[in-house]
């Protein structure tokens, strides 16, 4: 798992951090014991981790000692990855977005007259008519093509009797 993680030539103390999945403050804490401390840009006076000493850390991870010759121990599950952490991020701010839309489109859906609609029937409306996503569609054909959709497949219901 750790020697996925990719070094660059430089990161900062923030991107350090996430390469050990540790918050920013504890790895600050853990600096000059368990891990180094980073180096200055002469110009900038920005810290930030050489190629080598990302390794270093990475090493500290691995091995449960730090720099100091102490061991030091994280949690039992492990650090994960910050790949794997912001992946999941992703996904879940991505399917907060589309409930949070969804309803939006449900509300205007229901103000048009639809009281019943429920949450999933937009849903599956919304990936029939927009199989790519409604990212780039305004809000108000959204609504405009659920509700349309919606009212048609009522009326051919209520004709089957």
């Amino acid at each position: 798992m750790i020697e996925n993680i990719q070094t660059k030539s430089a990161v900062t103390v923030s991107e350090m951090a996430r390469m050990v999945g540790l918050s920013r403050s504890r790895f600050y804490q853990l600096q000059g014991t368990a891990f180094p401390h980073p180096v200055y840009d002469p110009q900038t006076r920005r810290p930030f981790y050489t190629a080598e000493q990302q390794q270093v850390c990475l090493e500290v991870l691995r091995r449960n000692c730090g720099i100091d010759g102490k061991p030091i121990l994280f949690y039992a599950s492990g650090p994960k990855p910050a790949a794997v952490r912001r992946k999941n991020r992703k996904s879940k701010v991505k399917t907060e977005k589309a409930t949070s839309r969804n309803s939006t489109v449900v509300e205007g859906v229901k103000s048009l007259g639809m009281n019943s609609v429920s949450a999933r029937q937009v849903e599956q409306t919304i990936r029939k008519l927009f199989p790519d996503g409604t990212s780039n569609v305004e809000q108000g054909e959204v609504i405009r093509a659920v509700f349309v959709a919606l009212m048609r497949q009522n009326s051919t219901d209520n004709l089957g009797g």
